[in-house]
């Protein structure tokens, strides 16, 4: 074998199957021959561990680091969501988990609800189990529980082949086609050990080897990009590169999404682990740079409403300021819940509420006389993704 036919036979190699169609068959992590870390990609490395130091000391000067957090979560449970073709917006999202009922509200909004609650058990999970195929699985369950995909065998690896390409392709069609099924467990240990091995590699390499890795694997029938995110995000804590979960890479794959395909086929087809390897930390050093300016926005906007209040509600200023602080636990609101945390009367609290939203603080979003709802504003626009036309990702 030579050079050539050793590099692309790096990450593994296709296998036929006895009904004719090639399935992928991925080799153990780490790349042999290993990720040439040199030149412009000592340069990424480097700027990517700055960009994330940088990332989590903004976090820490917020006045209260877990609302941030909270917010965060949510964007990428709906930008993750929306990759898969889900419709629902950040604002559909907060209404639900608030109990405000719209009949207009996506049906889908509860697949960004599961994603909330598969990060958030994952985030907790961590505190006593590590990265693993167990977690992995949970994960699943959680994820669909319920929904869209909820028939096909929630927190259990499949058991059938899939594959990837365009929407109704034939397996012998497909632009992808992942190993057999009952190639997955193997894959999948082989996967656990790597990431909890000694190794010598920066353990941001790690993660994007291993996000790849398991989108190869792909061993779920629905789901996987999805939980490949989360991966990310849950390594990101378990390695210590961040004290708090703020780092969603969702928005960059969306964002770059024929990139994104387009790389991991090639590991796939060429062995270029450092073609990936290279997209991904441009990734990590992108959303890590808005991450942080996020966080200074966040800063400069609450002392502005801090200030406009003060000057523009004179006695009313004090009870302003309170709505300020619970809105950012509490960004979609109505009039009832200001009752109930000022103890104000129900004419108060519509009074509050109407001068808050006079100076910009709130915004009306149902266009109603009575059950009227209303959005913290100028915060909710620190977080959402501008509309695109972006197609959906296969998982």
């Amino acid at each position: 074998m030579n050079a050539d036919d050793n590099k692309i036979a790096r990450a593994g190699c296709y296998v036929r199957q006895g009904t004719g169609y090639r399935a992928f068959l991925p080799n153990p992590l780490p790349p042999d021959p290993p990720v040439d870390l040199g030149g412009r990609l000592r340069g990424l490395l480097s700027e990517a561990d700055y960009a994330l130091g940088r990332l989590d000391g903004a976090v820490l000067t917020l006045p209260n680091p877990e609302l941030f957090v909270f917010m965060y979560v949510r964007k990428e449970a709906v930008l993750s969501s929306q990759i898969e073709g889900t419709q629902s917006s950040l604002q559909d999202l907060l209404a639900v988990e608030a109990k405000i009922r719209d009949p207009h509200t996506p049906a889908d909004v509860a697949e960004v609800v599961n994603y909330v609650r598969a990060m958030n058990h994952g985030l907790r999970r961590l505190a006593d189990l590590p990265v693993s195929v167990r977690l992995i699985k949970e994960i699943h369950a959680e994820l669909l529980k319920g929904v869209r995909g909820g028939a096909l065998t929630p927190g259990e690896l499949r058991t059938t082949q899939n594959w990837i390409g365009p929407g109704g392709c034939t397996l012998t069609e497909a632009s992808f086609v992942p190993p057999p099924p009952q190639e997955v467990p193997v894959a999948l240990g082989d996967l656990e050990r790597f990431l909890h091995s000694e190794s010598d590699l920066p353990p941001l390499v790690q993660l994007g080897l291993a996000h790849a890795q398991f989108e190869t694997i792909h061993p779920f029938l629905d789901g996987n990009g999805r939980v490949g995110r989360l991966l990310i995000t849950f390594l990101l804590v378990e390695k210590n590169l961040l004290s708090r979960p703020v780092l969603y890479l969702s928005h960059y794959f969306k964002r770059h999404r024929a990139a994104y395909y387009e790389h991991l086929q090639a590991v796939r087809d060429a062995g270029d682990w450092e073609g990936w390897i290279r997209f991904f930390l441009q990734g990590v050093c992108e959303v890590s740079r808005e991450a942080t300016q996020t966080a200074a926005a966040i800063l400069r906007m609450r002392e502005a409403y801090r200030t406009r209040i003060t000057e523009r509600l004179g006695r009313a200023a004090a009870n302003g300021h309170r709505i300020m602080d619970q809105l950012f636990d509490h960004p979609i609101i109505t009039t009832t819940l200001v009752r109930e945390w000022l103890g104000v009367t129900p004419a108060g609290a519509i009074n509050l509420v109407n001068r808050l939203a006079d100076i910009g603080l709130l915004r009306e979003i149902t266009g109603y006389t009575r059950n009227r709802r209303f959005r913290f504003d100028p915060y909710l626009q620190l977080f959402e993704e501008s509309p695109t036309s972006a197609g959906e990702m296969h998982e």
